[in-house]
Order: C-alpha cells, then sequence, then structure tokens
C-alpha cells in the first residue's frame, strides 16, 4: 500500500526529526583511495598536475568518487532518504540541484579508505519558482579516515518540486542562465553558429566562457565561429530522476571541437546503446521554443 503524502508542517516535522539525528555514519568505501582511479580523473578531466601521481595524493574534488557505489549495489539509508521520498509521496517528484560547496580539509592519500557520514541540514519551503511550487532540501556530507581524520566536507542542495500538469506547460522548463559573459554564445546559437570565446588579445579559446584569458589574463575577448565538428571526448546516459522537458533516457556529452576545446551538450540521433567515446559528431541547432535554440550533437 502507498503510504500517504504529508502536509507541509508535517514534512517539516519529518525534516526536523531527521535532522536531529545528527551526523549518520554509512560504510567504508568498497575500495582505498588507488592510483588506477585518479589516472582515469586526471584524463577526464584534462589535467596534467603530476603532483597527485608522484606524492600519491588524490585531487580534492574526487572525495565523493571513492564511496560512491553503483546502481545494483545495496546503500545504508541516510536521514536524507526519509524525507526525499516522503517529498515523493506528497507529489513533490521533479528534482534539481541547485548547488554544491566542498571544503578541503587535507588531500586523501593513496591506500586509506574514506567513510561518508551525512547530516541533514534543513528544509525550507514551499517556495515557488519557475520550475514550479517545491522544497528546498540540504545536507552534508563529510569523507572520514579510518583515524577518524575528515578529508572533505560537501554541502549539497537540491530543489523537489511540484511538476505543472504538462497541458499548462509553456515555454521549455529548462533555461540556460544568460549574462555579460554567454550572452554571445546563446545569440550564436539562435543564428546557427557555434561561438567560442577567444582573447582578444593573444587568440587564446576558452570553454565555458569566462571574464578572464587564462593565458594572459586579459579581460579583453571576442569569439570565433567553431566549424561544428567534434569528437565525443565523454558522456553519461541519464535515467534517474526525472527531468522536466525531458524524457529518459537521455545522453549528455562532453565533445572535443576540432578548435581544440570541450563543450557540454545532448548527443542526439542515434539510441544510447550506440553511442560510444571516439564516435565523430556534428553539431545542430534545434529550437525548444520560440526563443530557446540549443547546440545539440548528432553522429557525423
Amino acid at each position: 500500500m502507498r503510504s500517504p503524502s504529508l502536509s507541509d508542517a508535517e514534512l517539516h516535522e519529518l525534516a526536523a526529526g531527521q535532522a536531529a539525528l545528527g551526523e549518520v555514519r554509512g560504510a567504508p568505501a568498497d575500495d582505498p583511495v588507488n592510483v588506477p582511479m585518479i589516472r582515469h580523473w586526471l584524463a577526464a578531466m584534462g589535467d596534467a598536475n603530476p603532483v597527485y601521481l608522484e606524492r600519491g595524493l588524490a585531487p580534492p574534488a574526487m572525495a565523493q568518487v571513492w564511496t560512491m557505489r553503483g546502481p545494483g549495489a545495496g546503500r545504508e539509508r541516510s536521514p536524507v532518504d526519509e524525507l526525499l521520498a516522503a517529498l515523493d509521496r506528497s507529489g513533490y517528484t521533479g528534482v534539481v540541484a541547485t548547488n554544491c560547496e566542498q571544503t578541503h580539509h587535507r588531500y586523501a592519500r593513496v591506500g586509506e579508505r574514506l567513510t561518508p557520514a551525512t547530516r541533514l541540514s534543513g528544509l525550507s519551503g514551499p517556495k515557488r519558482t519557475a520550475l514550479g511550487v517545491g522544497y528546498f532540501a540540504t545536507w552534508n556530507v563529510t569523507w572520514y579516515t579510518d583515524e577518524d581524520e575528515p578529508v572533505a566536507t560537501m554541502m549539497f542542495r537540491v530543489l523537489k518540486f511540484r511538476p505543472e500538469p504538462k497541458e499548462e506547460q509553456g515555454p521549455y522548463p529548462l533555461r540556460p542562465a544568460v549574462s555579460d559573459d554567454t550572452a554571445f554564445f546563446w545569440d550564436g546559437a539562435k543564428k546557427g553558429e557555434l561561438r567560442i570565446q577567444a582573447c582578444a588579445d593573444c587568440g587564446e579559446l576558452r570553454h565555458p566562457p569566462g571574464p578572464l584569458c587564462r593565458r594572459c589574463r586579459s579581460a579583453n575577448r571576442g569569439y570565433t565561429v567553431a566549424s561544428g565538428d567534434g569528437v565525443l571526448f565523454s558522456y553519461v546516459v541519464h535515467h534517474h530522476p526525472p527531468v522536466p522537458g525531458r524524457e529518459a533516457p537521455f545522453v549528455v556529452g562532453v565533445v572535443e571541437l576540432a578548435e581544440g576545446v570541450r563543450v557540454v551538450g545532448d548527443v542526439v540521433g542515434c539510441a544510447p546503446g550506440d553511442v560510444e567515446v571516439g564516435m565523430r559528431l556534428r553539431v545542430r541547432f534545434d529550437a525548444m521554443d520560440a526563443e530557446l535554440v540549443l547546440p545539440r550533437w548528432e553522429p557525423a
């Protein structure tokens, strides 16, 4: 039998009870910090810094990697799970991550086995957002060594929202954040151009766009129009959770352009099972509604 939905007051009461549990330890990582995984991470991120492998240190941003288990593996319940399940039962089935902040206490060292500890920080809402009425749930995860020394802490926040009925949806629900740094990119997409930011002084290309050149630190900037040819560098197939305006499964890839920079975008025009690293891709521009045009990628 399906558990009943909870009222706003009951959801806050449940959140308060879960937060009162404090920090709840999970199981230690299946594997210790190891060189092969560090090497894979560095290659995927394009990080050529030799210090990690030379000194047996893990890049700080890898903290979550060591305790992530595969989809078929069992895991312990955390203080967050019961709250998220209650929000689902109450109709807040949509989810989108809003922000994540990491604090790095020290490097994790090769051979150390990390253990996560989760603490629910709070629940705010209900609030009306562009995606619908929802709640913001916030929690912290700290990773400890066997000697109980903290390595990193991550604050994670999600919006759990009640999706609008399909017949009431208007524009495409996922909108990019457009700023002075990125407006040229989206203006180009409307014209069928894949624009890549370029330093107006030294010519260095950079993506994502930013205010300063990484090579010469100049704030003068322009753009070049890319050829639209690329190779799939990496990808994920998204199955869950549901994403507004999207039907799972769908593929999101990192595409290495002929010009040497990498961009993120949907891989379309083929089944997810046919996607593979190294396949040649060509950009296409799809109008998602009257205002938004997205660069997407299909087999060349």
